[in-house]
């Protein structure tokens, strides 16, 4: 069967799961490492609100571990612990990029409050839990959007249908 023989593939949707803001604690800064200059920003508290479930960031487990690229862009390793109002668990690991003009970045590293239209933040999403409702999230493919602010964090999750 030649390629042109072949069903079309179907294209992908995405269906929105829910909306993470988080406010951040200050960046420890590691410095220069042999990966690169990297930074650790805790996410200290947030709520998830979606058509599935609204949940509680659990404070003391999340948090952005960067690597600054002399662009300015940055590589997040993304993790953090949702906990619904049901009181499922959900554990929540985004890795992806943040890029943009050079002047926009550093408005934003400068703490000034950046339209998120003005710069690119995507990540690849997996989340995973034990919880029977929502078991269904441990099987599926998520991307996010993110915008970062003075002095917190929003991601939209959606899945990949």
């Amino acid at each position: 069967m030649s390629r042109t023989d072949q069903p079309a593939l179907p294209a992908p949707q995405l269906r929105h799961v829910y909306r993470l803001d988080a406010e951040l604690d200050a960046p420890v800064d590691l410095g220069d490492t042999p990966q690169g200059h990297r930074r650790i920003v805790a996410l200290t508290r947030g709520r998830a609100e979606g058509p599935g479930f609204h949940a509680e960031l659990l404070p003391t487990a999340g948090a952005d571990w960067q690597i600054l690229r002399p662009s300015g862009s940055s590589v997040a390793d993304i993790r953090y612990t949702l906990k619904t109002d049901g009181g499922a668990l959900l554990y929540v690991q985004s890795q992806g990029v943040r890029h943009g003009d050079p002047d926009v970045l550093a408005r934003l590293a400068a703490g000034e409050d950046v339209d998120p239209s003005e710069y690119t933040f995507r990540t690849s999403v997996t989340i995973e839990t034990a919880d029977a409702e929502l078991a269904w999230v441990n099987d599926d493919v998520f991307i996010a959007v993110g915008g970062r602010w003075p002095s917190g964090v929003s991601y939209e999750v959606y899945l990949v249908a």
